[in-house]
């Protein structure tokens, strides 16, 4: 399946890092985050990806364009020439770069990429700006065993901010951390049939008017994940994931054989 990659956005909340690269190439470690997102999905077998580009989308076409294989993989250098690589990152990989437009919805990016999605009975999508340890097979299996439209993994809320109960005047019956209750949050690993395009229109949101119409058919699913899933949405989160990174605990990283 082809994965779709929403790499549009400006990243308003990640201005201290972000000013300079869109945010998909916020980088976590030496590579960009879009870097560990693709990774995470070629290690399962999909490495066909369409990039949906927008703020600063020459800087991502650069990256690829100029890649650097070594830095993310053991090589030998000898007599100071070009280094003999033990193994290779991108090498299968074939990416198609999309200009979809500064401040586009992600849905009407979607349907930005429809033509390069021909011949797809379905696909996956992602925000670009989420990592997580999850089995995928867990979700494309089950979709495709379904007679759904479309579904997507479904996690527990990763923001450390508390949930409370309260009544018309003021008196609070219950507060409790959001990752202990019972909420659950669309996580940004989407898989989709072609038949999706039929419930979207002009100016819509992808999660909003479309998969609403979907709730009413019955034709939307949901995957509930209760390991590692994480956002990078705030300078904070940031750190978080550089820290994990940094102590050798970035259990995204299945491609190294510590899940998935």
């Amino acid at each position: 399946m082809k994965v779709v990659l929403f790499c549009g956005g400006l990243g308003l909340r990640l201005r201290e890092t972000s000013d300079q690269v869109p945010k998909p190439m916020v980088p976590i470690g030496p590579r960009p985050i879009i870097w560990h997102v693709m990774k995470y999905y070629a290690h399962y077998g999909h490495k066909d990806f369409i990039l949906c580009l927008g703020y600063k989308g020459e800087t991502i076409k650069e990256y690829f364009i100029n890649y650097s294989e070594w830095i993310s993989n053991d090589f030998t250098l000898t007599g100071g020439k070009s280094p003999e690589l033990a193994s290779r990152d991108i090498d299968d990989w074939k990416i198609t770069f999309v200009d979809t437009g500064l401040e586009t919805l992600i849905g009407q990016r979607l349907r930005a990429v429809q033509p390069y999605l021909e011949g797809e009975e379905a696909f996956l999508a992602n925000y670009a700006d989420n990592l997580t340890d999850f089995h995928l097979p867990n979700l494309t299996e089950r979709f495709l065993a379904e007679d759904k439209v479309a579904g997507f993994l479904c996690v527990r809320p990763s923001q450390s901010f508390h949930i409370v109960d309260a009544s018309p005047n003021g008196d609070v019956t219950d507060i409790r951390d959001a990752a202990s209750s019972d909420i659950w949050i669309n996580g940004g690993y989407f898989i989709l049939r072609k038949k999706i395009f039929e419930y979207m229109r002009d100016g819509e949101e992808l999660v909003v008017e479309p998969f609403q119409r979907l709730v009413r058919e019955n034709k939307l699913m949901a995957y509930k994940y209760d390991g590692f899933w994480a956002c990078m949405d705030t300078f904070k989160e940031k750190q978080r994931l550089d820290d994990m990174s940094a102590k050798g605990g970035a259990v995204w990283q299945v491609w190294k054989g510590k899940s998935g």
